[in-house]
C-alpha cells in the first residue's frame, strides 16, 4: 500500500510542468517527511515526503493560504517596478544590476528568498542565482 502511494505521488509530481515543480518541490518534500516521520516513523517519512513533494509543487513556495496575503503586503509596500525586456516567469534569471531585492517577512514562511517587482508583477527570487522561483499573481 505504501509503495503504491509513494509511486502515485511521484508520478503526480513528474506530470506537473517544470515551472510548478521548481516552486515548491523541495519544501513540500521536507514538510511532508517531517509530518510523516512524526505520525508513522520511517515508512511514514518516505510516504509523507513523496506526497509533500507533490503537494508542494502545486502550492508553490508561499502556499495557497499565504499568497493572497503576501500579494496584499507587496501592494501596500508600493515598491518600484523593474522594467524587464523579457517574459516574467519561473526560471528567468534577473540581471545583477538595477534590480532591488527585499526581505520577505517571516510571517509568510519564505525565508531564504527575496522578492522584487518586475514589470509590475511581484516575484520571489533565489538570492544567490537571482532566478525567479515564483510569480505572485
Amino acid at each position: 500500500m505504501n509503495r503504491k502511494l509513494t509511486l502515485a505521488a511521484a508520478l503526480l509530481a513528474l506530470s506537473l510542468p517544470a515551472a510548478a515543480q521548481a516552486q515548491g518541490l523541495v519544501r513540500g518534500a521536507e514538510e511532508g517527511a517531517a509530518v510523516g516521520r512524526a505520525q508513522g516513523g520511517p515508512i511514514g517519512e518516505i510516504v509523507g515526503g513523496a506526497i509533500g513533494a507533490a503537494t508542494g509543487t502545486v502550492n508553490g513556495i508561499l502556499g495557497i493560504d499565504s499568497r493572497p496575503r503576501f500579494r496584499s503586503y507587496v501592494v501596500r509596500e508600493a515598491r518600484p517596478s523593474y522594467s524587464f525586456g523579457d517574459e516574467v516567469r519561473v526560471g528567468t534569471v534577473l540581471p545583477s544590476d538595477g534590480v532591488t531585492y527585499y526581505e520577505v517577512p517571516a510571517e509568510y514562511g519564505a525565508s531564504g528568498y527575496r522578492y522584487t517587482i518586475v514589470n509590475d508583477r511581484p516575484v520571489l527570487v533565489e538570492p544567490g542565482s537571482r532566478r525567479i522561483v515564483e510569480v505572485i499573481d
